[in-house]
């Protein structure tokens, strides 16, 4: 199977998983700089998170820095940001189901990090700055995603009618 068979399966882009956009704005200078843009974010949320997971291997022996919630956090927001660059890199492609996945997940994370990192003794303080910036990167994703550029770039794709309508108990058609 290829690749774009594979992106393009209902299993993997779900009821819209073949609605690719128009090639023309996708290519339009002003897409790729959005593009370029939220790769860098996202490698820059990347950095963060590896280098988190290095200071908490370097402190694993102080428990006032590395709990076990840091290596939970931080293993698991690496895993996220790894996928949300999978969601990027197929939204490149013109894939709609990526870019509004990668939209959806980069408007709904920072506001669950910043609700965590609010939690009092939950982190130390170190694991908070870092969960502040991990959600400002987040918040940047956004804003390039939810632009009036790429909202025209990538519109929402349009209602298919029902193939097989429901029929109502007595229906006598």
């Amino acid at each position: 199977m290829d690749l774009d068979a594979l992106l393009s399966s209902r299993l993997i882009g779900g009821r819209h998983a073949a609605y690719i956009v128009d090639k023309d704005l996708l290519h339009h200078p002003r897409t790729r700089r959005a593009w370029r843009a939220i790769l860098i974010l996202i490698a820059a949320e990347s950095v963060v998170g590896v280098a988190a997971l290095v200071y908490a291997f370097l402190n694993r022996d102080n428990p006032e820095l590395v709990t076990p919630m840091v290596w939970f956090r931080g293993i698991v927001v690496l895993a996220m940001t790894l996928t949300l660059l999978a969601f990027a890199a197929v939204g490149m492609r013109g894939y709609y189901w990526a870019y509004s996945r990668l939209r959806l997940f980069s408007q709904i994370f920072p506001i669950v990090t910043l609700i965590i990192a609010a939690i009092p003794s939950l982190y130390p303080l170190w694991m908070v700055i870092e969960q502040i910036v991990f959600s400002v990167l987040m918040i940047g994703i956004s804003d390039y995603l939810r632009s009036d550029h790429m909202r025209d770039v990538f519109p929402r794709p349009p209602k298919q009618p029902a193939t097989d309508p429901i029929r109502t108990a007595g229906d006598s058609t």
